[in-house]
């Protein structure tokens, strides 16, 4: 792997300072930060090519959509998807995830169910929730052990005759457990279930090959792996996506128009309607060229190693709960400090520069499950260092001595 100096040497960012100290940043399961050939990809494109794709003779126009079209396939070889046309382009996990509650939820019928699991981000509850109220349908959900990791007994116990599909995370925000996705596919699939997998926390720290996998759908957001917040992708196996109506109607979306009625457009673009985020889709490739530098033995690699050190510092420090504790995890490390407010632990770590996450990590429902209000997280990206770790050590014996 680069030198770390390299690796941090391409995010502008990492060199600021917050409140005069140094941005230690292990907030990466919200957002990561972005390397500077996205910013470059995003400024070049509105200096240079700015213009709407498809449509167009024009050379702008040319230059665009042939930019914008590569993207497509940087991500179908990138997941390793069997054709482009099996990649759409969202705003990212939550309306990939809303684009399929909709049209996938057409074909469903009163009475029939989809399987959640409790460790899920409220994107991958509150649409089919939406969808529950729309067509009468009912949802399950999956128990957890207490150590984070799927009760994969109770799962498949819920799957039956009326269950259409089955819908979970890859990898938990919260507790940063490694679900057994390829297990959890098998077994749906010998019930012709189909199975979506919610990427948004794997797709930048495990390798991900939607054949291999033989998983129906898969969604990610953009900006959890180093590209711009607003692109994301809606994974589908071209089956699916041809039954599904289209989720929005306009332009692009369209082959034929009249008043008498509308022809939809081939896939991808029938699920594509109105102009597209064509930069933040360029940032989005180079995103990929980024995380092609390193192997994701690289990548994983590091990261265990980062939420192990972090897991030991918290443990050395005492009056410490961790939640997510699973054998097979990467890149979050979820705690409360006891008796001290999560809200005021993190006000405290920013005071010295670091940032880190707390609340409920829009997973309510898991934090009920564990009786809490809320944790502290940090989560750990291919530019954090093992010197950061010792100046977060550092400050949680510091926030201790301050409420002893």
């Amino acid at each position: 792997m680069k030198s770390m100096e390299a690796i941090r040497a391409q995010f502008p960012i990492l060199s600021r300072t917050v409140n005069n100290k140094p941005l230690i940043y292990f907030d990466n399961a919200a957002s990561t930060q972005k390397p500077l050939l996205v910013i470059e990809a995003l400024d070049n494109y509105y200096r240079q090519s700015n213009s709407n794709v498809h449509r167009g003779v024009h050379t702008l126009a040319n230059e665009a959509t042939v930019a914008y079209e590569g993207v497509r396939d940087q991500v179908q070889n990138f997941i390793n998807a069997s054709s482009r046309s099996e990649i759409i382009f969202t705003r990212g996990t939550t309306e990939s995830l809303n684009l399929l509650a909709y049209s996938f939820g057409e074909l469903l019928n009163e009475g029939d169910n989809i399987i959640v699991s409790m460790m899920e981000h409220h994107s991958n509850i509150v649409p089919w929730q939406l969808l529950a109220k729309r067509k009468k349908i009912e949802i399950k959900v999956a128990d957890i052990h207490e150590n984070g990791e799927l009760n994969m007994e109770h799962l498949i116990s819920l799957m039956d005759e009326k269950t259409k599909l089955v819908s979970v995370a890859h990898v938990s925000n919260v507790l940063g457990t490694i679900n057994p996705v390829k297990e959890i596919i098998i077994e749906a699939h010998k019930r012709d279930i189909p199975v979506c997998l919610d990427g948004a926390q794997a797709i930048a720290h495990v390798p991900v090959d939607v054949q291999a996998l033989d998983c129906d759908f898969y969604v990610f957001s953009g900006h959890k792996m180093y590209a711009p917040m607003g692109i994301g992708i809606l994974y589908g196996k071209e089956k699916w996506l041809d039954k599904m109506p289209p989720y929005q109607g306009g332009g692009e979306m369209i082959k034929n128009v009249s008043f008498d009625g509308t022809t939809f457009n081939e896939l991808p673009y029938k699920f594509e309607a109105g102009t597209p985020n064509v930069g933040d889709a360029l940032g989005l490739g180079k995103a990929i060229e980024f995380m092609q530098q390193f192997s994701f033995t690289e990548i994983m690699a590091h990261e265990v190693a980062m939420t192990k050190k972090a897991t030991d510092i918290l443990k050395d420090t005492g009056d410490i709960t961790f939640y997510g504790t699973a054998e097979k995890k990467v890149g979050v490390v979820s705690f409360l400090m006891n008796n001290i407010h999560p809200y005021d632990a993190g006000t405290f770590l920013d005071k010295m520069g670091i940032a880190i996450r707390t609340g409920t990590h829009c997973a309510e429902p898991l934090m009920k499950h564990f009786g809490i209000m809320g944790t502290m997280r940090a989560s750990f990206s291919i530019y954090n260092t093992e010197e950061e770790l010792d100046a977060f050590a550092v400050a949680i014996q510091t926030i201790k001595s301050i409420f002893e």
